[in-house]
């Protein structure tokens, strides 16, 4: 596996970056904060195979879970209430207070 840059626990931010073309991210993250569960192991980019490279090096892909309340203005449900997605460490970022 390739070196981790996230320890578990971790609080980052998901990069919003302006990127064209098949990107795995989802635009309602981007900019978010969230924390790290875990790591899955280190994977081809998804991203650069879906033009024909082989996305290598490989990079670690993690668990990232963020709270809904953070996600969606307005939010109606409990304040416990989350969402977990798998984000590949170049989308991410170290966020402050983490």
């Amino acid at each position: 596996m390739a070196e981790r840059r996230f320890a578990d626990g971790a609080l980052v931010r998901v990069r919003d970056l302006a990127v064209k073309g098949h990107m795995r991210t989802p635009f309602y993250v981007r900019g978010r904060q969230g924390r790290v569960e875990g790591c899955q192991g280190s994977f081809a980019n998804p991203e650069e195979r879906a033009y024909g490279a082989n996305g290598l090096p490989a990079r670690p892909l993690y668990h990232v879970r963020f709270r809904q309340t953070d996600l969606w203005p307005g939010y109606g449900g409990l304040a416990a209430d989350s969402l977990s997605l798998d984000l590949f460490e170049h989308w991410l970022e170290p966020a402050h207070g983490g």
